[in-house]
């Protein structure tokens, strides 16, 4: 009587390289998932094995370049069973494309007791076999290699040709037409979404959303990520936010390993109004940009006087639910330091500062004088600067020509990425004081004198707008007038405060000058660079004790509604 065939057991491993291979069934290597499977499903009848009930692995749209493939680890840990004699695949470099990897993953093969066997390639345990396998194990790795470096040279004619190598962000689309039977792949703005990018730009750079309020605008607008097979329609969160205001892409760079090109792709904001979005981020970042449940309009203008940490604000209530309204420092609240301020009351500190501003208002015969000369130099400002404006352009150009050869060189592979980075990274600074000056000399006379009319406003009549103002407009002057008040007590363990004033550089200016008549500024052009205030907007200059300083500077993001 015949005794019955005892069948080898065998697993199958299948893998394509994209989601869109694996999708479609199908890819350019060759063949497909299901052409794998029948192709293993007949070498293991060929080897009188049997595939195990669990013995398929699939990994689809995984890269060979690395071995910790979901599916392949869990093949590997099948094998430990023990009850396994073969291992096929179609390819070898189906199971790896580097030569570490391959011989690493035959190594727990052969140690479970079994043998990696190919569909397509002769890698039995003979010496021309296992020469075979060597050979097609290297083949794998330098096809792995090689189509790298075609694709990063494709990337490279493609930022060449001012394209987009990546997911475009949030307000653009990623789109693909067929003309004359060719995929073309451009991008372009989503309407909708592409509006209220455009408007969180502009709402930012105002100063008055902090970015959780702007979130919360945003949401309510309807701006939301669009779905994706993964993933249903999601709102825009914080950090997102966040990082979508630092994207240089919306004014036209596409930034590819740290290097910045000039893309193709339509702008939705301007590099000026980016660059304001990114000083009030910073100047938000630097008041601790908190949000606490209550509000305040002092909030973000207090500074602890002993410690240097924030002061901010909150509302606590007793058990007959009378609420207590106070000022505290986040560092002695958080334990970040061993501060003592204590706990204020908000009025006395409302009060304080009310108080100081008595002080800072500047006569009105004063503020005729300060008039006079700002408009003098203005005119005189705007006279000689026909010249600096001419060689400001030139060198924007210079600048501009600089900064994509330096991106041609990275391209070229003539220098180092991160040599390229650092020195895209100082030009692109000499870029922005270069377009920021430029501004600052292309202003009109008439914008300038109104900004004159504004600022001088403010100084004399600071008290009473502040004491008349509502809390939104008392927020913004203080942003204008000061960079910050530090608070501290009569002494220690008491709660009356006091106030340290902190002036902005614009009105500290006005404060202390003393005006001098000037009718050539030849010697404060030439010395442009050396003093340049880090507002952006428009100056004045003027000749005070003989030094050239800005007289004034209007922030644009703060729009002041003046009485009358």
């Amino acid at each position: 009587m015949n005794e019955p065939t005892v069948m080898a057991n065998a697993v199958i491993y299948l893998r394509v390289s994209t989601k869109e291979q694996a999708h479609k069934g199908g890819e350019a290597e060759g063949y497909s998932i299901p052409a794998q499977r029948a192709a293993c499903e007949r070498k293991a009848a060929s080897l009188s094995a049997q595939i195990v009930a669990d013995g398929e692995f699939v990994d689809a749209g995984e890269s060979a370049k690395t071995s910790a493939r979901p599916q392949l680890q869990a093949m590997l840990k099948r094998l430990t069973e023990g009850d396994i004699q073969y291992v096929i695949v179609h390819k070898v470099d189906r199971l790896a494309r580097n030569r570490f990897d391959d011989v690493t993953i035959n190594a727990l093969i052969i140690e479970n007791g079994a043998r990696l066997v190919s569909v397509s390639e002769n890698i039995d345990e003979t010496p021309s076999g296992s020469l075979m396998h060597g050979i097609m194990s290297s083949i794998a790795e330098f096809y792995s290699k090689n189509l790298a470096t075609e694709v990063t040279k494709g990337m490279i004619q493609k930022l060449k040709a001012g394209g987009t190598v990546s997911m475009v962000p949030l307000g653009y689309r990623n789109v693909a037409h067929t003309v004359g039977g060719k995929v073309i792949k451009t991008v372009e703005v989503d309407t909708e979404r592409g509006l209220l990018m455009h408007w969180a730009f502009e709402a930012y750079a105002t100063g008055k959303y902090s970015l959780n309020s702007l979130v919360t605008a945003l949401e309510s607008k309807g701006l939301t990520y669009p779905a994706t097979d993964k993933k249903p329609e999601r709102p825009v969160r914080f950090n997102q936010l966040y990082k979508l205001l630092n994207n240089k892409y919306y004014t036209g760079i596409v930034t590819w390993q740290g290097v910045e090109y000039q893309g193709n792709h339509p702008r939705l904001v301007s590099e000026e109004l980016f660059n304001t979005v990114q000083e009030v981020l910073r100047r938000h970042a630097v008041s601790g940009e908190r949000s606490y449940r209550a509000t305040h309009y002092l909030k973000g203008s207090l500074i602890c006087s002993r410690c240097k940490s924030r002061v901010t604000y909150g509302i606590s209530s007793n058990g007959q639910g009378i609420q207590y309204k106070y000022f505290f420092c986040l560092g002695r609240h958080e334990k970040r330091t061993d501060c003592d301020l204590p706990f204020m009351q908000s009025h006395l500190i409302e009060k304080a500062i009310n108080k100081k501003y008595l002080s800072e208002s500047i006569s009105t015969k004063k503020i005729a004088t300060l008039k006079t000369q700002l408009l003098h130099d203005l005119s005189v400002y705007e006279k000689t600067g026909i010249k600096k404006r001419t060689m400001l352009e030139a060198r924007i150009k210079k600048l501009e020509s600089e900064r994509y050869r330096w991106a041609e060189k990275v391209m070229e592979g003539a220098v180092p990425d991160d040599i390229a980075k650092e020195k895209q990274a100082g030009l692109a600074k000499q870029l922005k004081q270069a377009n920021k000056e430029l501004r600052e000399h292309t202003v009109s006379l008439k914008t300038a004198k109104k900004g004159i009319d504004i600022v001088c406003d403010l100084a004399e009549q600071s008290n009473k707008l502040y004491i008349d103002g509502k809390p939104s407009f008392r927020q913004q002057l203080n942003q204008v007038l000061f960079d910050r008040f530090e608070i501290d007590a009569e002494e220690r363990g008491a709660t009356t405060p006091i106030i340290y004033l902190r002036r902005s550089p614009a009105f500290e200016a006005l404060k202390t000058a003393r005006y001098e008549g000037a009718d050539s500024l030849r010697n404060v052009i030439e010395n442009e660079e050396k003093r340049r205030n880090r507002y952006e907007n428009y100056s004045v200059f003027s000749v005070i004790d003989s030094l050239r300083v800005p007289t004034l500077v209007i922030p644009r993001r703060i729009e002041l509604r003046l009485p009358g």
